[in-house]
């Protein structure tokens, strides 16, 4: 039986953090909470997570955003995707980027993007990507400022 991938709505975000904080350990729960609810999804961010356990935290979490541009029209941008470590090899990636497929179609859009560091320790979620057919497209260029 295949795992139900739930959106995860405002006052349930608890259940990403751990997930979540595996990409970005450097929020504490309650920050992350904080951010994302009152600065992420004000500006269109949503989550969606595969959640095995009933009341247990997601097991792996997609936090995605609508986008417009005069390149891709309307498109899906996955922001963060992250799976907890003892639930790595399930899958689970895999299922989750099938169903941001199926939303972004049924939403209309024509392009789902994401951005992944670079690095040895990025290349098991590269090859999850490769074999989803998602190809690099470009460079993603960053100027950090003071």
């Amino acid at each position: 039986m295949q795992p139900e991938i739930i959106e995860i709505p405002e006052g349930k975000t608890e259940l990403a953090v751990p997930a979540l904080r595996v990409l970005w350990p450097k929020y504490e729960a309650a920050e992350m909470i904080r951010i994302i609810d009152t600065v992420l999804r004000p500006n269109g961010y949503r989550l969606a997570g595969i959640v095995p356990e009933p009341g247990g935290p997601a097991a792996c979490v997609l936090g995605f955003r609508l986008q417009h541009s005069l390149w891709l029209g309307k498109s899906f941008y996955i922001v963060d995707m992250a799976t907890l470590p003892d639930q790595r090899g399930r899958g689970y990636a895999a299922l989750i980027l099938d169903w941001a497929k199926a939303e972004a179609a049924r939403l209309g859009c024509t392009a789902l993007h994401l951005d992944s560091a670079v690095g040895p320790e990025r290349s098991s979620a590269h090859r999850v990507y490769m074999g989803k057919r998602y190809r690099i497209a470009c460079h993603h260029f960053v100027h950090q400022l003071d």
